[in-house]
């Protein structure tokens, strides 16, 4: 039995383009808020967290609703179509008035500035959670850790993609003492990239033949381990789903502390522009990028389990490293791109596997809500770590940024321990055959 890869590719631009689109979000709008409108970190770091209040209610919301679509265009697409052309669209407006305000500041552009963010943030969140239940929707209950990877490797790349064009047009070199800086180009290309890969999306996968096939094959699949629907509600499995959703929260509070807060963290602490603070970043999704497939597959061997506790243990530890770092030197050295190396692998290891382990502890018509319990976890977190994380910096100094982020993975690692179903099934290969296939 094989992964259709290039299928899986295909279905992946619609992660790639929310990928993009985020970690441009994530490295310029706190710039945005802090430099062009002057606002603190505590307050930016409030406005930031307004998109994870909006996925809480948004992405359950949406994920459940496109499980009962019957469009002639699948279950997903819809969602995936309407909420990228809305995005796309009200996107634009935000450098348009960053711009506006640099030349000549007034309340109403601010007040302009974050009212399209929170609708740009409201559209985004209609399709994150269809977009993301496409895979598992047409991919067999076994291959989606493998199927998580390319998804994952997708996104990734996404996100490289924009970290290079941020590199290329925000060098050193031409941010360093600007009073402004012009960021419509960056957020032209990222549109650019969003409207490409929905045509991919639209355009080549058939959703509704792809998603038949994927629940026949799922139906002898849970009769052949003798594992009713019922227990899919058992009071284990969601004592299980429950601690595993809790670690979802915990490593994200984390994670994304530094995923928010580098580019501004860097500039601060070692004098670094948007560009350099780039670099490191994409050094590490380039190291989650090299670790996606490795990771399915080490998954496979010693289980999804095993392979997420590795990833938040490393986490923790890299994070551990790097507050040791800049407790010694106020500078960067390029020593620590391998610190960048290693939280990608372990970010990897642990997105790849714990989204195929929530999904297997749900029935196939629950995929799109299982998802959005998923994310709405995941978004928690990244409602409260804005904020915390923004505040502690204000009033701690930055140097608490990282060993705040390590505490947060070792809760992670703890309520981890605690999961016991989810894990990697083992499977005959009696009726498997069908699957067997390339394209």
């Amino acid at each position: 039995m094989k992964l259709k890869y290039g299928q899986t590719v295909r279905i992946g631009f619609a992660f790639l383009a929310i990928c993009a689109f985020w970690q441009m979000y994530n490295n310029v709008i706190p710039l945005m808020l802090t430099n062009t409108f002057q606002m603190s970190e505590t307050w930016s770091g409030m406005i930031m967290a307004a998109d994870n209040v909006f996925a809480v209610f948004l992405l359950p919301f949406f994920g459940n609703l496109s499980d009962r679509c019957t469009s002639s265009l699948g279950k997903r697409k819809p969602y995936i179509l309407a909420g990228t052309i809305l995005s796309v669209i009200l996107m634009m407006f935000l450098p348009f008035l960053d711009n506006r305000y640099a030349a000549s500041p007034a309340g109403i552009l601010m007040v302009l500035f974050v009212a399209v963010l929170c609708l740009l943030l409201f559209s985004m969140g209609t399709y994150r959670s269809p977009a993301v239940a496409l895979m598992p929707d047409v991919t067999p209950k076994p291959l989606r850790s493998r199927g998580n990877a390319v998804i994952n490797l997708m996104g990734a790349i996404g996100g490289i993609v924009y970290l290079i064009i941020a590199a290329v047009l925000y060098p050193e070199s031409r941010t360093r003492g600007a009073a402004h800086v012009d960021y419509f180009p960056l957020f032209l290309f990222i549109a650019a990239i969003m409207i490409i890969a929905l045509f991919i999306v639209l355009f080549t996968i058939d959703e509704n033949r792809l998603a038949r096939e994927a629940r026949s094959f799922n139906e002898k699949y849970d009769a052949e381990e003798e594992k009713a629907a019922a227990s899919s509600v058992s009071p284990h499995i969601k004592r299980s789903l429950l601690f595993l959703l809790l670690s979802v929260f915990f490593w994200f509070t984390g994670y994304n502390a530094v995923e928010t807060w580098f580019t501004v963290y860097a500039q601060k602490s070692w004098g670094m522009g948007i560009g350099s603070a780039s670099l490191c970043l994409t050094i590490a999704t380039g190291g989650a990028i090299l670790s996606y497939m490795p990771v399915a597959a080490i998954a496979s061997k010693i289980g999804r389990k095993k392979t997420i506790l590795l990833g938040v243990a490393l986490l923790c530890a890299s994070f551990f490293s790097m507050f040791l770092y800049s407790a010694a030197r106020n500078s960067f050295h390029p020593a620590l791109y391998a610190l960048f190396c290693v939280i990608g692998f372990s970010w990897a290891a642990i997105n790849v596997n714990s989204l195929p382990m929530v999904l297997e502890m749900c029935k196939d018509q629950d995929i799109g809500k299982f998802t959005g319990y998923y994310y709405a976890f995941s978004m928690s977190a990244q409602i409260v770590t804005p904020v915390l994380a923004g505040f502690l910096l204000n009033r701690a100094g930055y140097h608490s940024l990282f060993p705040y982020s390590a505490a947060f993975s070792l809760v992670a690692l703890l309520t981890m321990l605690f999961v016991k179903h989810g894990d990697t099934r083992n499977i005959s290969k009696k009726g498997l055959e069908a699957f067997d296939v390339e394209d």
